[in-house]
């Protein structure tokens, strides 16, 4: 029932109202999708004959088909999950996960694909080495948080924009599955418990600012300079820092949520105390916190994570510089849990190609 999924109550009650029904009707099928569980219409007994046929001939019955499972000593898990379409995305799953940027929390987080592959071409990033292929809808978004609890016999309670794609790339889809994941008839997760992380798309930065979700922001900067920057993101020559940072600001001025800017440590590419020392000017000036990730070693990319002693002094100089500073040690790494490396392994064994 993804597409099912993909529907808000204002959606679903237009389209039931076309047909003659009463508004109430949407809240009931809501109901037995998101409190039931329910996905298929011949349990919602509560719902005429007529009205349950008409529903299954308006949303066919396409899953999301959980392809693979894996499990990591960290209790990290990540899924494959195949669309209707024959395309794989990924799902991260981390249950009692510490919060971002360095507050103490024990939700159970899951990391959501937005797109089939990526167009941005991010130098670190296992999603985007075979380009990108579609943007996924909202029902494809939000089902990997119903198929996910499923599984594990667990409620997600925080979610994390940051699988598979670039999220704003997709902002018509992701603005709906905002709203079906916060709304009280939906998944009922807080704004505060929701975060986009984007790779700088300046544009839908303000847009979504303006989203009546107030949800968390967080830039994947990854360089304190364009020109560090620009040789790890290629979004940057077209959205430089200067504008990015503007984009940032008026966020900041539109929410009362602390920016989160996302900083992978790169050895010998963006791990020297300088950029150390502009990174924590950058987030003092916008109030940001910064979480630094050490480079998750992806497949046919060479670049490594910086030692450890490395990752110590540049979180010392960001910290110095009077900017809240965590070091995130990378949950399922046993698991090849960085974004898009599951799905490349899964393409490649369906064409035959060793992995």
């Amino acid at each position: 029932m993804i597409s099912l999924l993909g529907e808000t109550l204002g959606s679903l009650t237009e389209k039931l109202g076309a047909l003659g029904h009463k508004p109430y009707r949407a809240r009931q099928i809501a109901d037995w999708v998101h409190e039931k569980r329910v996905d298929d219409f011949a349990g919602m007994t509560d719902l005429p004959a007529e009205l349950r046929e008409q529903l299954a001939g308006m949303f066919p019955p396409q899953q999301l088909e959980q392809v693979r499972f894996t499990g990591s000593k960290d209790t990290t898990r990540k899924f494959l999950f195949r669309l209707p379409d024959g395309q794989f995305i990924e799902s991260v799953f981390i249950p009692a996960s510490p919060a971002l940027y360095g507050q103490t929390s024990d939700r159970r987080t899951l990391c959501v694909s937005t797109q089939v592959g990526c167009a941005y071409g991010c130098k670190f990033c296992a999603s985007g080495l075979r380009g990108w292929k579609r943007n996924l809808t909202a029902g494809e978004i939000t089902a990997q948080v119903m198929v996910v609890e499923k599984t594990t016999g667990e409620r997600v309670d925080n979610i994390v924009f940051m699988g598979m794609g670039e999220p704003l790339a997709n902002w018509k889809n992701l603005s709906v599955a905002i709203e079906i994941l916060n709304a009280p008839w939906g998944f009922e997760i807080g704004a505060r418990h929701i975060t986009v992380s984007t790779s700088g798309l300046v544009p839908q930065i303000r847009e979504l600012a303006e989203h009546p979700v107030p949800v968390r922001l967080a830039i994947s900067l990854h360089g304190a300079t364009d020109e560090v920057r620009e040789q790890i993101m290629p979004v940057n020559k077209k959205y430089p820092l200067k504008e990015l940072f503007e984009a940032c600001a008026y966020f900041s001025s539109r929410r009362k949520q602390k920016l989160g800017f996302e900083y992978i440590l790169i050895a010998g590419v963006n791990d020297a105390p300088e950029q150390a020392r502009l990174l924590a000017a950058h987030a003092r000036r916008l109030d940001a916190k910064v979480n630094l990730i050490p480079y998750n070693t992806v497949e046919g990319l060479s670049w490594e994570r910086p030692s450890e002693a490395r990752q110590q002094e540049f979180v010392r100089v960001v910290r110095a510089g009077g900017v809240v500073a965590t070091i995130r040690r990378e949950k399922g790494h046993d698991i090849d849990a960085a974004c898009g490396q599951l799905r490349l392994r899964a393409e490649d064994e369906l064409a035959g190609t060793p992995a």
